[in-house]
């Protein structure tokens, strides 16, 4: 199999088990297997993190994602979802959204509330934060929740689900617009668990508290390995 893909070819497809090689001590190019739990494989390109020579992660754009890798994360994270019983799925924008949808349908659910990056005439600022992902860094953007959607949070119990965590700035970000509304989320459900590094940033976020992450796979930090390619620092 190759060790690359053309640009849109990429988190298309469901491959076999053991399509492409994976596991401790192996190296990769530009292409990272994700493994789900029934050993099918989804192809991703590796991006190099410029801020942090030497250093990459896989990536996961769901919304440019075939409908049948989309409709795989979305029933595995379904799956994972149930048995925390959530009454109410909080969506995050962009990427999440999509994702959102499907895994509130997927629980019985008959809408959910998402967030927004866009402020509406009503909105209140004081139910925003200003947010930033591995992806946007640097830019100036917030997330607001709107307050006609508050009472769909009061008494709830809360899932948040977005497409991807990673170093845990856009995750707090989140959960500290859920604390202006009174609400503290049972669990956080992604499609992709990328590194380990946002495991600080939530426990700073809540500290004594412990909040589930749960995600359809997970992909490891990687680092150079000085002969053109990749693996994993974890």
């Amino acid at each position: 199999m190759p060790s690359s893909l053309a640009a849109h070819a990429y988190w298309q497809e469901l491959y076999p088990p053991d399509t492409f090689a994976h596991g401790p001590g192996c190296e990769y190019s530009g292409l990272f297997p994700a493994i789900l739990p029934d050993g099918r494989q989804i192809a991703l390109p590796i991006r190099p993190l410029g801020d942090e020579p030497g250093f990459a992660v896989a990536s996961l754009i769901i919304s440019q994602a075939s409908f049948a890798v989309e409709d795989a994360l979305s029933d595995i994270l379904s799956d994972r979802l149930w048995a925390h019983a959530p009454d109410v799925i909080v969506a995050v924008p962009t990427l999440g959204l999509t994702l959102a949808a499907n895994v509130a349908r997927r629980l019985g659910h008959q809408r959910m509330v998402p967030l927004g990056t866009t402020r509406k005439f009503w909105y209140d600022d004081a139910l925003s934060e200003p947010s930033s992902s591995i992806s946007s860094r640097g830019s100036d953007k917030r997330i607001y929740l709107d307050p006609r959607m508050l009472p769909l949070l009061e008494g709830r119990r809360i899932a948040v689900v977005d497409d991807v965590v990673s170093t845990g700035t856009s995750l707090t970000a989140i959960l500290r617009l859920l604390a202006k509304a009174g609400a503290v989320p049972a669990v956080v459900g992604v499609a992709m668990i990328q590194s380990r590094r946002w495991q600080p940033a939530l426990a700073e976020a809540l500290p004594g508290q412990e909040i589930a992450v749960e995600g359809a796979f997970s992909t490891p930090l990687l680092k150079e390995t000085g002969r053109g390619t990749w693996t994993s620092a974890e």
